[in-house]
């Protein structure tokens, strides 16, 4: 493609004057960016150089194994091949044994499980880039939030989700989300396990209640208005059928960590194209995940290769009006988690959809083609070009410039140190292109030995149960008839809690203990 050109190269008719000369394609500069890519230990194939407006097969551009623990970012403008990009490096690494999670945010990544399709368009691709290409699928276990759409249900408990996490799904300010923390910690003191939402509903009413109110006043109260805030939070949040995603069974994280019967790594694919319509919840819902196995794992430092990769697709969406405390959790979190031998990868647009403190941690970075059709689009440009290390490449001209499945790559080698950037046609997945039929993925589910652990929700006693305990009443006293009480009576009238009030301080379980991002550890 013509947009691939070095800077000052002949055959760039736009090259500036001033830029140092090149050598033609077949010179010692396409050399030294080729050998900065001739890794001796495993790595992943992602395509051949581009240089000179030439491809060139025998200048194969890779990813060192080890370093997929280091994590990276897969950016371009839609439709340039962005999830293209991740299948094929979640096909290789599943064949050489490591775990895979894919989030299927648009449905169009369930084909890594059936064997690609041969056409003219993939031999050209295949010869073009030198790649021996043929049809295969990969071991695949499909996944449903909640048990909404095709795939085993997977369900968290508010509990476990925790303050932060679930501030962010409610949308809340600063003030409210220490609110919520609080009672999440009055919960876990006096453990009050909240497995789904009207746990959490249960304790809120009894906190503002004439009650409940002088459990918190010690530790600063919670506020009959920040309270309603919350609770209409929660309506809302219901209404749009997220209550389904909090409950029991609640998913272990540890079953991203399997490996198929044939040892290679099986590919989790969440499917979220049900869930569309609240980004907010299933974005957030991939961290919780992420941050359920940062507290897990134990820690190993740095292996030949990762024990799971994390593809976080369409991560603008868990940046997007994060609090303070929620940004310095996810740095956190991408941070140390490469030591537990986890690797993670941003998929999104532009690298300015991720903050700079998380961006500095992405070693490996595949870029394709961005617009710039707009001035905003421009700037982005511009933001991009400078995140990349020095080039002979005219970068703005080449990210315009580049073809679908042509991307500019820099990644980290052996040493830790970066590559040289080069501009590459990406290999063609080995899977199909697309998606499988729906019924297909449903039998896949159905069939999983998971799908039996997970697939029927439990509804068993909690928070919301133990605050309904029937109050106390005198030995041969009927109750009286009346209507059925409200939430909030229903809480105040409780005896368990009139007990608890008589014994302020006393500890009714033991109190959770919360990790970074606030979710809990659990017994497993």
């Amino acid at each position: 493609m013509s947009g691939v050109t070095p800077s000052g190269d002949p055959g760039s008719a736009s090259a500036p004057a001033s830029a140092p000369a090149s050598a033609s394609a077949s010179g010692s500069g396409a050399k030294t960016v080729a050998e900065g890519y001739a890794f001796t230990g495993p790595a992943l194939d992602l395509g051949a150089l581009l240089w000179g407006g030439r491809c060139l097969p025998e200048a194969q551009i890779r990813i060192p194994l080890a370093m997929l623990n280091r994590h990276g970012l897969v950016a371009g403008a839609t439709g340039t091949g962005k999830t293209r990009t991740l299948q094929l490096i979640a096909e290789q690494l599943s064949a050489q044994g490591v775990p895979v999670f894919l989030a299927d945010v648009k449905g169009d990544v369930s084909g890594i499980s059936a064997p690609g399709e041969e056409n003219e368009k993939v031999r050209e691709r295949a010869a073009a880039v030198g790649q021996q290409w043929a049809a295969a699928g990969f071991p695949c276990e499909f996944y449903a939030l909640g048990g909404t759409g095709p795939g085993i249900p997977l369900r968290a408990t508010v509990t476990s989700f925790g303050p932060v996490l679930l501030s962010k799904v409610l949308g809340l300010n600063r003030t409210q989300e220490q609110s919520l923390e609080l009672i999440f910690h009055y919960a876990d003191r006096k453990g009050l396990e909240l497995v789904d939402l009207k746990d959490l509903r249960a304790v809120v009413a009894f906190l503002v209640s004439d009650v409940g109110r002088p459990e918190l006043k010690g530790i600063g109260g919670l506020s009959t208005v920040t309270a309603g805030v919350i609770l209409r939070a929660l309506t809302v949040f219901e209404q749009q059928g997220a209550g389904e995603f909090f409950g029991e069974p609640e998913f272990d994280t540890n079953e991203l960590l399997r490996r198929a019967p044939d040892g290679r790594g099986l590919v989790s694919v969440l499917e979220l194209a049900a869930v569309q319509r609240n980004p907010q919840l299933f974005s957030t819902f991939l961290m919780w995940l992420l941050a359920d196995l940062f507290h897990d794992l134990p820690e190993v430092g740095d292996l030949d290769r990762p024990k799971l990769v994390f593809f976080f697709d369409e991560a603008h969406l868990l940046f997007n009006g994060a609090s303070k405390a929620f940004l310095e959790s996810i740095t956190q979190t991408v941070r140390l988690i490469r030591s537990k031998g986890v690797g993670v990868f941003f998929v999104t647009q532009t690298p300015k959809d991720v903050p700079a403190d998380v961006l500095a941690q992405l070693g490996n970075r595949v870029q394709h083609a961005l617009r710039a059709f707009t001035p905003d689009d421009e700037k982005a440009l511009r933001a991009t070009v400078k995140t990349f290390p020095r080039s002979p490449y005219a970068l703005e001209e080449v990210l315009t410039g580049l073809g679908t499945g042509e991307a500019v790559v820099t990644v980290l080698s052996e040493r830790g140190a970066p590559t040289p950037v080069a501009a590459v046609r990406m290999r063609a997945p080995q899977s199909l292109m697309g998606p499988v039929a729906e019924t297909e993925l449903d039998r896949a589910a159905r069939s999983s030995p998971l799908y039996g652990r997970y697939a029927q929700a439990v509804d068993r006693e909690s928070a919301y149960e133990k605050l309904q305990a029937p109050a106390e009443v005198p030995a041969g006293t009927a109750p009286p008839e009346r209507a059925d009480p409200s939430l909030l009576e229903q809480v105040v009238g409780s005896g368990m809690f009139k007990s608890l009030t008589r014994s302020i301080g006393t500890q009714l379980g033991r109190e959770i203990s919360r990790s970074i991002f606030g979710t809990s550890r659990r017994r497993r």
